[in-house]
């Protein structure tokens, strides 16, 4: 009976890695929550890299570090494991209808060590017609990797960039 106890548990589990869209929203740390009256209509896996340079940090005194620059990466339906779209800097999300949207960081939450914060983001309106009119938020979950690089950053290496891999899952909401 423990056996089973365990198998079911552990498919639960990952059924929930996979799709963050039937996580109530009350299971996402407090910053990250989409508003009432918003509902997801889409879940896409984000994988790729993100960007990181080398540079001074005026915000924290000149001091040296590894500054996020962007990301690049493919998306793909988190049912289906079709390619949806891309995501890049801006941020944007563009679909492969050609419709794109760009937003605005709302707020992060801790995720696991060793991964980028979840993150809350509010849109601007959709430019083209297509699935990404009308999207209001959208969420990062499940983050895997993509944290800025343990190397030494210093004068030597100013301007270098690195690029680290990472994965998440993106819930689009509409109203």
């Amino acid at each position: 009976m423990k056996t089973r106890l365990v198998v079911v548990a552990t498919a639960v589990a990952s059924a929930l890695t996979l799709s963050p869209s039937i996580f109530a929203q009350t299971d996402l740390p407090e910053p990250v929550r989409v508003p009432a009256g918003h509902n997801a209509f889409m879940t896409a896996v984000g994988a790729g890299d993100l960007t990181y340079e080398c540079k001074t940090n005026a915000a924290k005194g000149g001091a040296m570090e590894w500054m996020f620059v962007g990301p690049e990466a493919k998306l793909t339906d988190a049912k289906t494991n079709k390619e949806v779209g891309k995501y890049y800097a801006g941020p944007t999300w563009e679909s492969m209808d050609g419709s794109k949207i760009t937003g605005k960081q709302v707020a992060v939450a801790p995720a696991a060590a060793g991964n980028i914060p979840m993150q809350l983001v509010k849109t601007e309106p959709a430019v083209g017609s297509g699935s990404m009119t009308g999207v209001t938020y959208i969420q990062r979950v499940n983050t895997k990797g993509g944290v800025a690089p343990s190397d030494a950053c210093t004068a030597a290496t100013a301007g270098q960039k690195k690029t680290v891999p990472y994965k998440a899952d993106y819930v689009f909401y509409k109203q």
